[in-house]
């Protein structure tokens, strides 16, 4: 390794000093943030709230500090369907409901994969890793599939956000420090030659975790009333269970839906399937599957979708070239490499492979503007609240759209054959840590 000398200094300090346009700006930060002077003014007018293919859809809802974008996204997808059936104007369905099960689910699925490391050595990579990323907030659309199907859904009054189901981070880390006790005390037991006893430490856990979750989320109703004013009138439905609502009123329908990728690695051909090692929440559920199509693909089966009426769930990275006051996320607005007179650019590839990006956030597509039938930019319906961007409603360009997002949801009968027959095949099983292991938050 090469060290850095004294002359080695002078020398690149002497350069700086023949560099006027960072002179200037080192004068501009003195009083000024970083992030807020890349700003190009020309591209304001290509980010107008402006789409020639809209789908009404409902006022946004507020995951506040809580990782569960996915469930609301998914949430969302499936209220519209509810309000279009009864003709109501404003609902939610309870993401405190879905999200209890979906922690409950992802503790049991953890404390089971133990099982698998009872003998293994403390360095061992993939124990490590389940160590340490522990349960999360955050999930993939496979897992929200698992939760419905199995537990079903409620209308939000029938079991409301709590404090602890809003703002999610210190029940977490009392959660994962339970979650590493027990992993703890099962290989203590094992390497004791008392295996037979894991059993017993198995369901005093589960019973702590229950009463744990019951404390904080509220106990999930087992039947409930479904009361609501549509357009007309006034109406009831009662005693209904979580599983009859879905599978009743809305219809069991997400088994028809596709999980495609954008993944351009080497590692990932296209038209091939994966699955990531030890990525789950329900125990016997829904396998994670996707299909990783080239981003043309993808978008054209979001298109599909959109235009036959129908929002399309999807997975990005919000975290890069975004303005969240606005809502707006477009690479075109920041001139970042001129101003600073150095190269940022990094292909989408090379963002996956060496950890720049992944998918990180979930929500729905509701509208597309087309320009001569291309899209240039895409209507999002987000679960940050209406105090931000077009009443909660953002805007994603198309070139962004290229870069950032990863995943998106789409209905089989919108697939070709070729993507079929892809689709069925036996997927790939990729490392717990890949990069399409993401949860969305």
């Amino acid at each position: 390794m090469k060290k850095i000398k004294l002359s080695d200094l002078k020398e690149l300090q002497q350069n700086y000093e023949n560099k006027p346009v960072q002179q200037a700006l080192k004068r501009v930060l003195m009083k000024n943030d970083l992030a807020n002077l890349f700003d190009k003014q020309e591209q304001k007018p290509l980010t107008q709230f402006r789409f020639s293919n809209e789908i009404k859809t409902l006022p946004v809802a507020n995951q506040k500090q809580s990782g569960r974008c996915w469930i609301f996204a998914g949430l969302n997808v499936l209220r519209e369907i509810i309000a279009k059936k009864y003709n109501i104007k404003e609902f939610e369905l309870s993401q405190n409901y879905t999200a209890f099960y979906d922690k409950f689910e992802k503790i049991n699925y953890f404390i089971e994969a133990m099982d698998d490391f009872l003998d293994a050595d403390q360095d061992d990579r993939t124990l490590q890793h389940l160590l340490k990323t522990g349960i999360q907030d955050g999930g993939q659309w496979d897992m929200f599939v698992s939760l419905i199907e199995k537990y079903g859904i409620v209308p939000k009054d029938a079991m409301e956000e709590s404090t602890s189901s809003s703002s999610t981070k210190f029940m977490n880390q009392i959660i994962n420090l339970k979650l590493r006790q027990y992993a703890a005390n099962a290989r203590h037991l094992f390497t004791d030659g008392k295996k037979s006893e894991i059993a017993s430490l198995k369901a005093q856990a589960l019973d702590e975790f229950y009463t744990f979750l019951s404390t904080n989320f509220g106990t999930p109703p087992n039947r409930f009333n479904f009361e609501y004013t549509s357009k007309e009138d006034y109406k009831i439905i009662k005693n209904l269970t979580p599983q009859a609502f879905y599978f009743e009123h809305v219809g069991d329908i997400l088994k028809n839906y596709v999980s495609i990728i954008n993944s351009p690695t080497k590692d990932k051909p296209f038209l091939k399937t994966y699955t990531v090692s030890y990525l789950g929440n329900v125990v016997g559920g829904r396998d994670i599957k996707y299909l990783n199509l080239e981003m043309q693909d993808l978008k054209a089966l979001v298109l599909k979708q959109l235009l036959d009426n129908e929002v399309v769930w999807f997975g990005s990275d919000v975290a890069r070239y975004g303005d969240r006051k606005l809502g707006v996320w477009d690479d075109q607005s920041y001139d970042m490499d001129q101003m600073l007179e150095m190269s940022l650019v990094l292909s989408k590839e090379d963002q996956l492979d060496y950890r720049q990006s992944a998918m990180g956030h979930a929500m729905i597509i509701t509208a597309v503007n087309l320009d001569k039938g291309t899209p240039n930019r895409w209507k999002i319906e987000n679960s940050w609240g209406d105090a931000t961007g077009n009443k909660g409603y953002y805007l994603a360009s198309d070139t962004w759209f290229d870069q950032f997002v990863y995943q998106a949801v789409i209905h089989e009968k919108y697939l070709s054959e070729e993507q079929i027959k892809a689709w069925k095949k036996e997927p790939k099983v990729l490392k717990p840590w890949d990069p399409m292991g993401a949860l969305a938050k």
